[in-house]
């Protein structure tokens, strides 16, 4: 079994809090990970049998000390206020609540009506470079992160995505409040993935499909709450050249966004017309992902003027600012590092990376040229 990074995040968290609630989307690992912790009592709140024995045995449950772990607690929205009366009753208790919900946007607002200020909050992704060894991440990139979805059986793609999203579609998200029907869905979900590392435009895809962008803007905000996709704002600091303004749009596992484009086999992805924007998406995720194990609070956004003055990522934290620029090759150019210093100045950035392929690293005091796998390093080293 893959030992996944969050689990040292959990029982650290479970340490200083009454609650932990770890979100993230079906299929990701968070029930895996939960129950490979020691002493611990587990209900999935999906099945009748262990809603009922939750009920029954609560009392005992409390007074025994052992970890209580929830699953897919989104299901029973009576639970939240009990669970804060036993969390007031027992204040200073730590480790007692270990709360598991899938994607679904509503999790949150309960969380915060409920249990604010008595839980800590964690998000947990399908897998990630930093758990894989490195000659897997081109798999990783091709089949996405989730564990039953290639990555450790290839076979299982591009089935299990197809799947995966239907049942989302079909089951999951109508309950979970989103009111298109599961074909719209379907279509919607198609159409964001054709848009994969463009600026946002929510007319285009409204006319594709019959609706108000109104309306496609408030799926889209459904979709990113329910983590499977991104929108990275436009940088809007004081320039005074002209600033497109758009969010640029992502899916955050690139394994679901390739299959809803039609790959197939992990050997034919370079020659897709998408790759480039198919492995900025990916590197980026890679990036904000490493800053979120790291409990590096960091605020992304990417930038490109009305004459075509760009860079893929800014990142401010602390009193960092670091513009990123991604190319898909093994060689960088050297004009490359010149357009990024030009954004590098005027947005008054720390530092400028250029990430690529390259075997050969650079990493300057204010400029680098570097592979994924040396960004990251540098990153845990925050």
């Amino acid at each position: 079994m893959i030992l996944r990074q969050n689990s040292e995040r959990v029982l650290n968290k479970l340490k200083r809090s009454p609650a932990v609630v770890l979100t993230g989307p079906r299929q990701c690992g968070k029930t895996t990970l939960a129950r490979s912790l020691s002493d611990i009592a587990y209900f999935d709140l999906e099945r009748d049998s262990d809603r009922l024995r939750l009920n029954v045995e609560w009392a005992n449950l409390v007074a025994a000390g052992q970890c209580i772990v929830l699953d897919e607690v989104q299901t029973m929205p009576e639970l939240f206020p009990r669970l804060r009366g036993e969390i007031d009753e027992k204040r200073k208790t730590n480790g007692r609540f270990l709360l598991l919900g899938s994607v679904a946007p509503s999790l949150m607002k309960q969380v915060a009506e409920s249990l604010a200020g008595r839980m800590a909050i964690l998000e947990m992704t399908p897998l990630v470079t930093s758990e894989l060894p490195e000659e897997q991440w081109d798999s990783l990139w091709c089949y996405g992160g989730y564990p039953d979805g290639g990555i450790l059986d290839a076979g299982q793609f591009p089935e299990w995505q197809h799947d995966y999203l239907t049942l989302l579609a079909q089951r999951d998200f109508p309950v979970w409040g989103l009111p298109a029907l599961p074909p719209v869905t379907l279509r919607l979900l198609k159409m964001l993935a054709a848009v994969q590392g463009q600026p946002w435009n929510a007319s285009q895809i409204a006319q594709g499909l019959g609706l108000t962008y109104h309306t496609v803007n408030s799926y889209v905000d459904f979709l990113e709450q329910a983590f499977l996709i991104r929108r990275i704002p436009s940088w809007s600091g004081n320039v005074l050249k002209r600033i497109v303004k758009s969010p640029r749009l992502y899916w955050r596992d690139s394994g679901l966004c390739h299959a809803l484009l039609g790959l197939r086999a992990k050997d034919v992805i370079l020659d897709q017309p998408w790759v480039g924007r198919s492995w900025e998406g990916w590197v980026i995720e890679q990036i904000l992902n490493a800053f979120q194990l790291a409990d590096i609070a960091v605020s992304p956004y990417w930038f490109r003027t009305r004459d075509q003055i760009e860079a893929d990522l800014i990142l401010e934290f602390g009193k960092e600012c670091w513009v990123i620029e991604i190319k898909l090759t093994s060689m960088p150019k050297s004009e490359d590092m010149r357009a990024l210093k030009k954004v590098s100045t005027l947005v008054s950035a720390t530092r400028s990376v250029l990430v690529s392929r390259t075997v050969d690293n650079m990493w300057g005091e204010k400029e680098s040229s570097v592979n994924l796998s040396e960004l990251l390093r540098q990153i845990v080293e925050l």
